[in-house]
């Protein structure tokens, strides 16, 4: 009979999936450094929120060499921006950002890498702490658009030109950061349009199992912003919930309701291996066809 037949094939091949040995990922030419591609520059600067009372943190801002004072810049936010901006880690975004908009794949922008809050009045001497992490990347709420928008946004143009359209601006972050960028975009689509989220945490660390339901609420009057997700087959099981079957959950909200996404799913754990060996290209998905107004 067919369906006893198809239930043992789903049982072997789920057995199979959970055997996989991760597969490799590596940077390509995108995430090294090219002879003749002008260089931006990064700044380092610390900044104490009153969104965020009590809190400090880290964050610094590229600036494309391409960049013009006359005309309002894109922008790109990151969350946990030690990760993004670090030229030997995972992602190294001030390279990617340098090659993808010398080859105008990307428009040129700022990239704004912000760390999470730390409590008290000055850094740690003894290295990056991520004490009020949670609250502020994993609250389903608008908050964290409100500190991007407040204090932000408004600190950094004081010293360049940015551009206050929604079509211009992206976010982008990894695990608790990821569901942050989407959460900024969903609160926000009015300033940010643009989502990019590696192994997102859409789980119940705090009630961010909501979005599948909420995105596909929004059939008949979907939000105007463009997703990216990355997930891998190897990513967390715990008490929170199942991080590969929630990003699955999301891809397909998404697709039910419409949305313009993709999403890539392998076969990593809980780390920046695909997501950074993809950055490039997640990059220029969702700034593909933008126009500067």
């Amino acid at each position: 009979m067919f369906w006893p037949r198809f239930i043992a094939c789903a049982i072997i091949v789920s057995f199979a999936v959970g055997h996989i040995e991760a597969e490799e990922y590596k940077h390509g030419p995108d995430s090294e450094r090219q002879e003749g591609v002008p260089r931006g520059t990064v700044e380092q600067h610390v900044w104490k929120s009153k969104i965020y009372p009590g809190t400090i943190r880290e964050y610094w801002v590229y600036v494309p060499k391409q960049y013009d004072p006359a005309h309002p810049a894109c922008v790109m936010v990151f969350q946990d921006g030690h990760a993004y901006v670090n030229e030997h880690g995972g992602f190294r975004a001030p390279i990617v950002f340098d090659n993808l908009i010398n080859k105008h794949e990307m428009p040129p922008m700022i990239g704004m890498f912000i760390n999470p809050g730390m409590r008290g009045d000055m850094l740690p001497k003894d290295g990056w702490k991520a004490d009020n992490r949670s609250v502020e990347y994993d609250t389903v709420s608008d908050q964290y658009a409100k500190f991007l928008l407040d204090e932000m946004l408004p600190e950094v143009g004081k010293q360049y030109k940015l551009t206050d359209q929604a079509a211009g601006r992206g976010i982008c972050g990894s695990s608790s950061g990821g569901i942050c960028s989407f959460t900024v975009a969903w609160q926000r689509p009015d300033a940010f349009s643009k989502v990019v989220s590696f192994i997102g945490s859409f789980t119940n660390i705090r009630g961010g199992y909501v979005y599948p339901p909420l995105i596909r609420a929004s059939k008949k009057e979907p939000k105007p912003i463009r997703v990216f997700l990355q997930d891998g087959s190897h990513d967390l099981d715990n008490q929170y919930g199942n991080w590969p079957l929630a990003n699955q959950e999301m891809a397909a909200a998404l697709r039910f309701a419409g949305y313009d996404y993709r999403f890539e799913f392998g076969t990593g754990a809980h780390d920046d291996r695909q997501a950074g060996a993809i950055f490039p290209d997640a990059l220029r998905w969702i700034w593909r066809d933008y126009k500067a107004p």
